[in-house]
């Protein structure tokens, strides 16, 4: 058996939604795939953000995820967050491209 289990990791996902939001997490399959991804980025590189008990990347993941120090992001927050990385990213060039000017 896991522990955490799957039923206890949609639950701390899933604490953040206020009551009528749909919630973040709809199925085990999700929490599968955040957790790959997470375990991922361990692998090359990515400092964890919790102390496991076994240092195995999917582990860590695991472990962050039920200590929410990692949050699983609706495709709307998703493109919400994306949106504004590029909207930075744009401004720090035309500020860079300005003072190339000067």
């Amino acid at each position: 058996m896991l522990h955490p289990s799957y039923h206890d990791l949609m639950k701390t996902v899933n604490s953040e939604v206020e009551t009528g939001e749909a919630p973040v997490v709809n199925s085990r399959y999700s929490i599968v795939l955040a957790t790959a991804k997470r375990a991922r980025q361990l692998i090359n590189g990515v400092e964890p953000l919790a102390e496991a008990k076994c240092p195995k990347p999917l582990s860590v993941a695991i472990d962050e995820l039920n200590e929410s120090k990692i949050h699983i992001l609706s495709e709307e927050e998703a493109a919400e967050l994306e949106a504004k990385k590029q909207e930075q990213a744009a401004m720090e060039e035309e500020v860079l491209t300005f003072a190339e000017e000067d």
